[in-house]
């Protein structure tokens, strides 16, 4: 389809004009061949042509028709190429009434323009940035049955009127930068529920609501409308530990969770996070009321009892409130691992603990149990979004949090939690866990070790005091050490410190049960231990971070996996009668007490040199540091 204007007859200059296009796209690749001529002056006439060509996929398919069943949600690619010589403009839209409820949105492809409402996209000329796009759009909440709509692109030279169709509407814009609680507002993928006056919860089954900050990945839960804060909690169990003493007392104030949380130490979960003063609130008040309801039954806790604090975790008011429905396992606040909440019972004997499969028990969690923890945050108001999708394989990420390009920099400068491509194979990814030898850096694997795709397993050992000689760790110091086995590259042992010292500490069945004995001789932490061991390998301690498990026990579909593993840990718990076992991660999150002449998973700790350095990634699962000696 062509068209032409001739200007021929007049002598003033005149303003180029432009041929302006709106249609429903058929299917396959179109293309519309524009002219504009422009008498800029007596018998002069200037021709400017050009093809734009734009391709509509549905479900791998070509075509202009979007169906989208019922409960479910629909996206298709648009194309967009521009060979001209001049800008060209374009603009999404839909062709009659969606249902009342039916929301409309789209996500821009990575990298690409993002789409203002009412001026157009500009596609800039061939061989600039943008002269090729592709776009994602999508539709959501479609609740009572499927619904079809054609869909349409508007598209124009230079600043032209991009009119719609009279029965023509606009796709609204996804908003991905700037404050975190107006971009996570505005993601209808994220189904808000406004009921509570203190805190609006997120509740949609497939919530754009990751975020990336301080090495560890997080869901947002709710926005507070007062204060702007967005609470976070880690999507993974970051450690596990007793949850408290011997006693009758399960109040999350009295616990060594609440404890472990707010440590500032090197030990704790708060020293290790970064710049946290800048990031997060840290007098945010956590609501730990005590109740009896279960799950359908909980009402909105009274601030009969609150704690102070930088960090805490999800009372089970807030993790009901974090699905909108009946079945729990759908919920994105259920990561197929056991963990605690902040709540107990109304007699403070039990606290309760969130299941495998999403559902809550007291009568599996005694005070004296031994949880894992999902910590949980408030960050500011004036945090924003510099980056992401909000996706768990492109995150949100924060101003301040956020480098791109670290090559050169210190590995013993970064934080816990950050992802490094280190070892070979199936063992090729590693993630740091703290700083506690001067200028080195600890890691340890991010799964236990695998052989050709199985998690590898042996005995503790008879000898319980790990060292270089016992089962346990002279295979770690010996055949995992040895290139030729296929765990380390020679480049990578080189870069493991030669004498690291490994606490080996008891924590038994007696009244006191703080993470802390694992390293300490008392819970002062003045003195650490001196049952100690010299080793170049060594393996993570009761309640240090990244000892949780980082994967799902179940999948989504409650089936189950062989994602993750049970895993031995260093230190020792000595039984009434005096036999001594090891605490070790099971798969479900939780610590057990291992006989060790069991076989149970591997996953080593070791620290790096000094003058280890990156040389490339940002410290995510999908983009993790390399690094290399300085």
């Amino acid at each position: 389809m062509k068209r032409m204007l001739l200007e021929t007859s007049f002598s003033k200059i005149y303003i180029v004009s432009i041929i302006v296009i709106s249609l429903i796209i058929i299917g396959g690749y179109f293309s519309y061949a524009m002219f504009t001529v422009s008498k800029e002056k007596d018998d002069a006439i200037r021709i400017v042509t050009g093809n734009l060509t734009y391709k509509l996929e549905v479900d791998g398919k070509e075509g202009n028709t979007l169906t989208v069943p019922a409960n479910s949600s629909k996206e298709f690619v648009v194309t967009l190429t521009n060979p001209n010589n001049r800008i060209a403009r374009f603009n999404f839209y839909y062709k009659g009434d969606l249902p009342s409820g039916v929301d409309t949105g789209y996500i821009e492809s990575e990298g690409y323009n993002i789409t203002p409402e009412a001026t157009g996209v500009n596609l800039e000329k061939n061989e600039t940035v943008g002269s090729s796009n592709k776009y994602l759009i999508r539709l959501d909440n479609i609740t009572d049955s499927e619904i079809t709509i054609n869909l349409g692109v508007s598209v124009g030279l230079d600043y032209n009127d991009l009119t719609l169709p009279s029965d023509g509407h606009l796709f609204r814009k996804l908003k991905l930068t700037g404050p975190v609680k107006e971009v996570l507002e505005d993601d209808i993928m994220n189904r808000l529920n406004y009921d509570d006056e203190e805190q609006t919860f997120i509740t949609g089954e497939e919530p754009r609501n990751y975020i990336w900050y301080s090495g560890k990945l997080w869901r947002a839960v709710s926005t507070d409308p007062n204060s702007n804060s967005v609470k976070l909690i880690t999507e993974w169990n970051i450690s596990a530990i007793p949850y408290n003493n011997i006693t009758s007392d399960a109040t999350y104030e009295s616990s060594h969770l609440h404890d472990w949380l707010n440590d500032t130490s090197v030990d704790g979960f708060l020293g290790n996070l970064r710049d946290y003063e800048n990031f997060i609130i840290t007098d945010s008040v956590f609501d730990v009321t005590p109740t009896n309801n279960t799950l359908g039954n909980i009402i909105k806790p009274n601030n009969t009892k609150t704690v102070t604090g930088a960090v805490g975790t999800l009372n089970t008011y807030e993790y009901q409130s974090g699905y909108h429905g009946n079945d729990y396992a759908k919920s994105y606040l259920n990561n197929g691992l056991y963990w605690s909440t902040a709540t107990s019972t109304e007699s403070a004997s039990n606290v309760w603990v969130v299941s495998s499969v999403g559902q809550i028990s007291s009568t599996l969690a005694l005070a004296e149990s031994y949880v894992s923890v999902r910590p949980v945050i408030n960050l500011k108001s004036n945090v924003e979004i510099e980056s992401g999708r909000g996706t768990y394989d492109n995150p949100f990420r924060l101003t301040g949090d956020n480098e791109t390009n670290l090559n050169g920099t210190l590995l013993n400068t970064r934080y816990s939690g950050e992802y490094i491509s280190f070892g070979a194979g199936d063992n090729n990814l590693y993630v740091i866990v703290s700083h506690e030898s001067e200028n080195e850096t600890k890691i340890t694997s991010a799964n236990p070790l695998k052989d050709s795709g199985t998690f590898k397993t042996t005995i503790f050992g008879n000898n319980t005091n790990y060292s270089d000689t016992n089962t346990i760790g002279s295979f770690l110091n010996n055949d995992y050490l040895n290139p030729s086995n296929g765990y380390l590259t020679e480049e990578q042992v080189n870069m493991i410190s030669d004498n690291t010292t490994w606490y080996l500490g008891t924590i038994s069945n007696d009244v006191e049960r703080s993470y802390k004995l694992a390293k300490y001789t008392d819970t002062s932490m003045t003195n650490t231990l001196t049952t100690t061991t010299n080793a170049k390998v060594g393996l993570l301690r009761l309640g240090e971070l990244m000892a949780g498990q980082f994967e799902r026990y179940q999948e989504s579909d409650k089936s189950v996996t062989n994602l993750i593993s049970n895993y031995w840990l260093l230190t020792k718990y000595t039984n009434q009668y005096n036999n001594d076992w090891i605490w070790a991660p099971d798969r479900y999150g939780s610590l057990a007490i291992i006989e060790p002449s069991e076989n149970y998973g591997i996953k080593p700790a070791l620290n790096l040199k000094q003058n280890v350095v990156i040389t490339g990634g940002i410290g995510t699962k999908n983009d993790p540091f390399e690094i290399a000696l300085q």
